[in-house]
This record gives structure tokens, C-alpha cells and sequence, in this order.
């Protein structure tokens, strides 16, 4: 597997002009919402030429938050996510590339300006090793990463230090490359491969079996789209792997259970969450629509009840009867792959 010196390499090169990118696995510029848009605009173009992401890290209910945005890179999400938080919030950017550090810092007072204030830092480190930066446990209240979790040499240690530095409730809302299989070693030696984000992805379960040994026992999947392989020299290489860019969130609430146990519980939205006043998207199978009452196993219960999100519903029910498994239980495999968005309410 290439090394963090190589990665650092191949995207130093990316920021002066050296090379380029050649799958569209790292680029997301379509699918940007209008109101997204808005803030793009306020950030400098420097900085927006050199993004490389597969997704949108950008939750709601940010104002006030503490964020961390592992492998920040040139600052785009950091300087959009810094806009979303306000004054009274604060965004920290961690990167191991000197080159893209410099690219964000640099720009630092040009968004001072931009924002009437001064909430964004950056920091160069590993995310492998979060633990040897300035950080506190337990200080901040969402964590994102764009693209960056297959570039690790151990993403266990990414997500055990997530874990760590979480506040109680806290999520981690990032997205990611993956692949419907393990991948042969050629493959994931291939420089170029993992440069593009491709080489490093990791199978669906792997991932999964990562995320719950780190703490994180129910994974959310958010939303997926197959990513396309059509550069000629490349497409050989990966066979029949059908590769994947992914939104996941992952709650820090110690009571969350590894299955969707059913308490006879419910929750109504109340349709106050800004940009979502007739539905709120917890995940793929969670659509809650304003008003109406939306039976949830415990798990989604206490991602409502334990976190930011706990003032925009009602809650009935509590955890003094259980029923079994909550009823039409499905996946958190992608939704392109049999497992379907599912008609029941849970997961």
C-alpha cells in the first residue's frame, strides 16, 4: 500500500499543476444544492480550485458548533462549514500536506473579511494520529472528512481518535469512497489508483466491522452514487469492482445497541430545522415528515432524542417495554446494490 509520504506527494503535485486528477471520484461539483452555492461564492477562488472531494460534508443544525475537518486540504469545506457555524462556532482544519496548508492559510484574513469574523484555524498532522495535535477530548460536536478516510494507512486509528475527541452526541458526518469487494493487492499498490481515491476504498462490510469496533455501532448510511471508471488505462486494472462515493454519519451516544431493537417508540418532526421544513433526512431510511408520527427502533430515537437534533421533535415512548427486533430492519449497504431504501420507518 502507498505511503503517507506518497499521498502527501501526489497532492502536493495536484496544488502546483504537475498532474491531474483522472477519475471524477474526487470531484462533486454537480451536485452542489442552490443553497450551498451561496457560500461557495464568499470563498476565495484559490482555495475552490484546489478541492478534491466526493461529497458534501455540510449536516444541519451547525450555528454554534465546534468542527473538525479531518484532511482539510486547501480549506473549501472548512471555510464553507465556518460560514454555517457563525461567530459563535469555530472550524479547525487538520491536513498533512504543507503545500494545501499553505493555500488555506494563506487566504485566512480574505475570509475574515468575507465573514465579519474570525472562527477558522488549521492545523498539519496525520489523521492517523490525532492524538499528538492540540486537540481535548471530547471538544467537538461534529467531525467531517471529504475523501480522505481511503486515503489512510490505518483507518482505525482515524476512527478511534474520532471517537475520542467527540463531545456525548456528537456525530461524524463524512464522505468516502467505497468498493463492493475486497480489492487485490496490485490494485491497492497501484500509486495512481490510490491517489484517485480508488486504490485505498474500502470494502462495504470492512468498513462497517471498523466503524463498531471503534465504538460506532450503527452506521448510517446518508446517500451513495456509483462512481464511473472510464479512464482508459485505469478501468482494466479494477476488473468488475464497482467502486462508490458514500455520505455516512456516525453517532457518539454510549446506549446505541449493534441492531434496531423495538420499543414501541415514535417521533414527530416539527419541521424547524432550517432548508428542511417538510421532511428531515437522518438517513436513507429515515425520511420523517413534518407532523406526522414516525414509529423508530431506540437507536434512531436516541440519535433525535441524545443529540443537537433533540429540540426540532416530540418524543413518545421511552425504554421501559422491549418487542423484539424492530420490524423491516434492513442495510446500511449502499442503495444501489439489492439492498433498497425499504418501506418501513427503520433503518
Amino acid at each position: 500500500m502507498p505511503t503517507q509520504a506518497a499521498v502527501q506527494a501526489y497532492y502536493g503535485k495536484e496544488l502546483t499543476g504537475t498532474a491531474d486528477l483522472k477519475t471524477s471520484a474526487c470531484c462533486d461539483a454537480d451536485t452542489v444544492p442552490g443553497w450551498l452555492r451561496s457560500l461557495l461564492a464568499r470563498i476565495h477562488p484559490d482555495v475552490l480550485q484546489r478541492y478534491y472531494g466526493c461529497g458534501l460534508v455540510c449536516p444541519p443544525l451547525l450555528e454554534g458548533c465546534r468542527i473538525l475537518d479531518l484532511g482539510s486540504g486547501s480549506g473549501r469545506d472548512v471555510y464553507a462549514l465556518a460560514q454555517l457555524v457563525g461567530p459563535n462556532g469555530s472550524v479547525v482544519g487538520v491536513d498533512m500536506t504543507p503545500e494545501q496548508l499553505a493555500v488555506a492559510r494563506e487566504h485566512l484574513d480574505f475570509h475574515t473579511e468575507q465573514f465579519g469574523y474570525a472562527n477558522v484555524s488549521f492545523l498539519e498532522g496525520t489523521i492517523e494520529a490525532l492524538d499528538q495535535l492540540p486537540l481535548e477530548s471530547a471538544s467537538f460536536d461534529v467531525i467531517v472528512s471529504n475523501c480522505v478516510l481511503n486515503l489512510s494507512t490505518n483507518k482505525a486509528a482515524v476512527l478511534k481518535g474520532v471517537k475520542r475527541l467527540l463531545k456525548p452526541g456528537g456525530e461524524m458526518y463524512f464522505s468516502d469512497v467505497y468498493v463492493d469487494r475486497r480489492l487485490p493487492e496490485a490494485v491497492r499498490r497501484d500509486p495512481v489508483l490510490y491517489g484517485e481515491c480508488l486504490g485505498g476504498a474500502l470494502y462495504w462490510n470492512d468498513f462497517l466491522r471498523l466503524a463498531k469496533g471503534a465504538g460506532f455501532l450503527d452506521p448510517r448510511l446518508v446517500s451513495d452514487r456509483e462512481i464511473k471508471i472510464t479512464e482508459p488505462a485505469l478501468a482494466p486494472l479494477v476488473g468488475e469492482a464497482r467502486f462508490y462515493s458514500a455520505t455516512y454519519r456516525l453517532f457518539n451516544i454510549a446506549e446505541l445497541e449493534d441492531a434496531c431493537e423495538d420499543h414501541g417508540q415514535a417521533v414527530i418532526y416539527l419541521g424547524t430545522i432550517p432548508q428542511h421544513p417538510h421532511s428531515f433526512k437522518l438517513d436513507g431510511h429515515h425520511a420523517i415528515e413534518t407532523g406526522r408520527v414516525f414509529p423508530v427502533c431506540g437507536n434512531t430515537f436516541r440519535m433525535l432524542q441524545a443529540t443537537r437534533f433533540a429540540p426540532h421533535f416530540s418524543f413518545i415512548g421511552d425504554f421501559s417495554r422491549h418487542y423484539g427486533l424492530f420490524p423491516g430492519c434492513g442495510s446500511t449497504l449502499p442503495f444501489g446494490t439489492g439492498s433498497g431504501e425499504g418501506s418501513g420507518s427503520c433503518c
